[in-house]
Order: structure tokens, then sequence, then C-alpha cells
């Protein structure tokens, strides 16, 4: 029997109401996975596993999310802080019975309590909310397997679900059961804990399993149902690096099939990866090897070339990413145009009509409407005025080894090529840069402002001759 200390004494903060609350299972260290990183911070689509579950279960609007810890518990506090999760240690791992065991003190006993196991990130809120609506006194979800090889069987009889057997201590009759165990349940939170109460470690693992509970409900003549999911594949979970692909190749494949629906063009869409939500416009076109990452919004008729890696951007309706180009935390507010190998970085935003170039990189750049830098150049904390036009090989020099200057340059500005703006500096409107300055002041507007050495040419020097080699 699960001893009394697991459950612990009960709570007692019942607020007279029907509530839902979820437990996430999500103890375990997942060896298999060969990672310094618990299994449930490996990450699917761009983002740990556990994170997903809990985006889902915050869909149902429980009134609290409990998620069980052990292995990798810091780590997994760090990734997922101040999400109003409340954490449940888990110290001495004995099986998934004593994981939801360690929770259900803290859970109000009129609640009514939805279990799910911290690695399946693909299940969707509409299929728990199917198995919220069943009446029965404990639901559980299952899926049909074409392989039901490591799951717990369904044992039926008379179509009510008596049992769920684990494969090692299954028979050869029921191991051909291919209705299997997803590892998700509800029940009333009091009735849970009893029968926990009840569960023994009497098996090959010797561990408290939480499908035990099924058996012991139905002995006690209690109704036990099986809600079978409509799509297996939203009900995988992850042990090793393997599975973990399958289940990155089943996200992907939803991902796209929602662009596509919103009306995006994928021109081969096995090779784009979307690893995080995004939002698009109409006639949104997208090419080959595109990597699509952290939060992304796209205009209408945005388009976006082959390789490139979008970052956590909201790009303007028109906004033409030409191939190769990689931004991160870019904005761009009328149809402008980027690339091809550009690198765009965090803070940098983009008006109608200006243009960053083939190796250009920018960092904290803001290029007023019509505003240019075509050609392999650096801008970083800078402002660009509207229709300035920085030439080839120009940077602006914004750190001094400590701290980081602005840079200004007004409206109609001209740089010349391979120029260098030392920052702090201003720029004035219609101030010309000479090529090859180091301009370390203010520069006046309207006015050609050159700082080179002055060119000379000396008669009679000859190149260095070869020596003879003897």
């Amino acid at each position: 029997m699960v001893a009394a200390s697991i459950l612990g004494p009960a709570t007692s903060h019942y607020r007279g109401r029907l509530m839902l609350e979820v437990i996430i299972l999500a103890a375990g260290e997942g060896k298999r996975m060969n990672s310094a990183r618990p299994k449930v911070l490996q990450p699917v689509g761009g983002r740990p596993m556990l994170q997903h579950l809990v985006d889902t279960a915050r869909e149902l609007r429980p009134d609290a999310i409990r998620v069980v810890i052990g292995a990798g518990a810091d780590q997994v506090r760090a990734v997922l802080d101040g999400q109003g999760i409340d954490w449940v240690m888990q110290s001495e791992r004995r099986g998934t019975g004593h994981a939801a065991a360690q929770a259900l003190p803290r859970v109000d006993p009129a609640a009514r309590v939805l279990v799910l196991p911290g690695d399946m990130p693909l299940i969707r809120a509409a299929t728990l909310a199917r198995l919220l609506e069943s009446e029965a006194d404990l639901a559980v979800l299952s899926f049909v397997a074409a392989d039901p090889t490591g799951y717990g069987r369904i044992v039926r009889e008379g179509g009510h679900v008596t049992a769920i057997r684990e494969e090692k201590d299954a028979s050869d009759e029921e191991r051909r059961i291919d209705e299997v165990n997803s590892g998700v349940l509800c029940a009333a939170a009091t009735d849970l804990s009893g029968w926990l109460e009840a569960v023994g470690d009497d098996n090959a693992q010797g561990e408290y399993y939480l499908t035990d509970c099924i058996g012991i409900a139905a002995g006690a003549g209690r109704n036990v149902s099986a809600t079978i999911a409509e799509q297996a594949e939203e009900l995988l979970g992850a042990n090793d690096r393997a599975q973990l692909a399958e289940l990155e190749g089943v996200f992907q494949a939803r991902a796209r099939a929602a662009l596509l629906a919103e009306g995006v063009t994928l021109l081969d869409p096995d090779s784009v990866q979307v690893r995080g939500p995004v939002v698009s416009g109409r006639d949104v076109s997208i090419d080959v090897n595109v990597v699509l990452e952290g939060s992304n919004r796209f205009g209408d008729e945005v388009v976006i070339g082959p390789g490139c890696v979008i970052r956590d951007c909201d790009l303007a309706a028109g906004t033409r990413i030409e191939p190769m180009s990689v931004l991160e935390g870019v904005r761009t507010t009328g149809a402008c145009s980027v690339g091809p190998f550009a690198r765009l970085r965090a803070g940098t935003e983009l008006a109608e009509g200006a243009k960053v170039g083939n190796f250009v990189e920018t960092k904290k750049a803001r290029l007023a409407a019509g505003a240019k830098a075509s050609h392999l150049s650096y801008i970083g904390d800078a402002e660009v005025g509207e229709g300035a036009n920085i030439g080839a090989g120009t940077i602006t020099c914004n750190y001094d080894g400590v701290n980081k200057h602005r840079t200004v340059i007004g409206k109609g500005a001209f740089i010349g090529s391979n120029s260098s703006l030392v920052a702090p500096v201003e720029i004035g409107e219609e101030a010309t840069i000479g090529a090859g300055s180091v301009i370390a002041s203010d520069a006046p507007e309207g006015q050609l402002t050159v700082s080179r050495a002055r060119q000379r040419s000396i008669p009679g020097w000859k190149r260095p001759a070869a020596k003879d080699k003897k």
C-alpha cells in the first residue's frame, strides 16, 4: 500500500464550487536522451516539451497547474520561472502513482484533477476537453497504436475498462491489445487520493503505478471509461532522441499545415522549419530552407527568400527578405528590402523604402524612409535619417571597449565609402562625408567633411627586386 506519508496531510481550502486542477508529472530524468538537461526540457518546435504542455493546460483555464519535478529540478524551475506554476518536489522517484501523490495534498478536495505526463507536447486542448466531458468516476485518455510495444494496455470487459496493464506485467494475450494508455486521466481529487492509498508496488518495476487506480476503481464498482483520441500522434511521448525527432516531425507537419491554411505559400514545405508561433497576412511567400524561430508576425505579401533565419520579427506588408539573410528582433514599418546575405540584429527598425543590402550588419539601428546601406557596412546604435545613403564599407564605431555610443545621421546625408563614424557623433542633414574619412567630431549639415591623409606620389621610387637565391 502507498503509505499515508506519501500523500501527506489533506488540504482544506474548499471553495464550494466545481474546480479543475492540473497535475503534470515532470520528475523523470530521461537517461536515454543522454543529455545534461531533464527530459521535459528537450525542445520540440523550439520550445521545451513541458512548456508546450503548460500552455495547452492553460487553455482549459484551470484553477491551478501543479508540476511535479525531480531530476534537474532547478533547471526546470529556471526555464519556466514566473509562469504561476506550483512546483512540487518528488525527492524519491518511485513511479507515476508516487509522483501524483506528492501533489494531491495541495489540491482542493472539491476539485477535479487532470493528470498529464510531462513529455506529451503535441496534445491538443480540444482533446483534453473531450476527456473532461466524461461523466465517469475515472476517465482515461487512450489511443489505438500501430505498434503498442512499451505502452500500458487498456483491458476491457464487456466494453468497460477494468485495468491498465503495463507491458512488463502483461500476459501474452494482453500484449496483443492495440488500445493503449496515454498516461492522461481525470477524476475527483478525493477519489484519486483514496485509490492511490490502495496502490501497491508488487510489480516488475517495484513502483507505484498511477494506472493501478483503474483496476482499484473498477473493482470497487466505480465507473471507469476510456476516451479514444482521434489522432494518436498527439499522444506520443519521447524517451530517446529518435522519439524526440518523431515528435518534431509531427509538430513541423502541423505548423506547416497551419501556415498553408492561413494562405502562406511554402515553395518547399518540407524544408521550412517553424519553431514558434507565426501570425501571417495574405499572400506571404516563404522559399526553401527557411527557419522561423521565436514569435514572428508577417504582413500581407511579405516575401522571404531561400536560406533565411527569421527570429522574433514583425515585418510589415510588402517587406522583402532576400536570400541567406538572418534577422532577429527586427521590425519593419513599411515595404522595404533586406539582403541578400544581411544580418539584422535586435533593435533594428526599417521604415518604408529603406534598404539594408548584401553583407550589411545592423544592431539597434533605425533607418527612416528611403535610407539605404547597400553594401558591406556595420550600422550599430544608430539613427539614420530619411533618404540618407551609407556607402560601402562604412562602419559606426559605437563601442569604446566599455560603453556603447550613438551615431545620428541626418536626413539626406551621404556617407562616402570606407568611412568610420566614431560615436558619439552626429552627421547633419544633407551633409556629405568624403570617402575614406574617419569622423570623430560632428559634421555640419549641408557641407562636405573630409578626414584623410594627403595623397602624394614619390618620383623615382622603385619596387624592391627579388634577391637571387644561391
